[in-house]
């Protein structure tokens, strides 16, 4: 799945963040930022710098009906790289509901207690809050697990640390 959500600076920049998810696992794949316009080629280029980031290539990718998307590089785009595109429900915001929902959970958990200054600044905090989220944090529709598996080793309560999240923005139990 992939969607687009802005946000502002401390100087009132527009920056714009492509998120894209794989709806099956939970994971964010990744993010791209673009300050300023966002138009056809700048999508184009935000989608690569995922990938190019990423472990992997998705088969397919969901997109709702943003002009966009539409756009005739997009489409050569991902015909070359064979990744087959699905097109939500038109006019329907609901038939994209995991993307909405992280990035309302983005919105919450990160952006609203972290304010930025630059785009830098926001990569860096979204990359440290992909870590997070991937790894550390539980997932109620997982079970309590985070979408990345982790082979930790149980924990003792009599020797317990605690372990600092997204620039100390959370601090989790770790086994010593």
């Amino acid at each position: 799945m992939v969607d687009f959500f802005r946000c502002e600076s401390l100087i009132l920049r527009t920056h714009w963040v492509m998120v894209v998810m794989d709806q099956f696992t939970r994971r964010i794949v990744g993010f791209a930022v673009c300050p300023g316009v966002l138009d056809g080629i700048a999508v184009c280029r935000m989608f690569n710098d995922v990938l190019g980031r990423s472990e992997y290539i998705p088969q397919s990718l969901s997109s709702d009906h943003d002009p966009l998307f539409r756009f005739h590089r997009w489409r050569a785009n991902l015909r070359i790289l064979q990744i087959r595109e699905i097109k939500t429900v038109p006019d329907v915001p609901r038939s994209h509901p995991f993307v909405e929902r992280l990035i309302g959970t983005i919105r919450r958990e990160l952006l609203d207690q972290a304010p930025l200054w630059t785009s830098t600044a926001l990569e860096r905090k979204l990359s440290d809050f992909m870590r997070y989220y991937n790894r550390e944090r539980t997932h109620r529709a997982l079970g309590g697990k985070p979408p990345v598996p982790s082979a930790k080793a149980v924990a003792d309560i009599h020797s317990v640390t605690w372990q600092s999240h997204c620039r100390g923005l959370y601090q989790l139990p770790f086994a010593a």
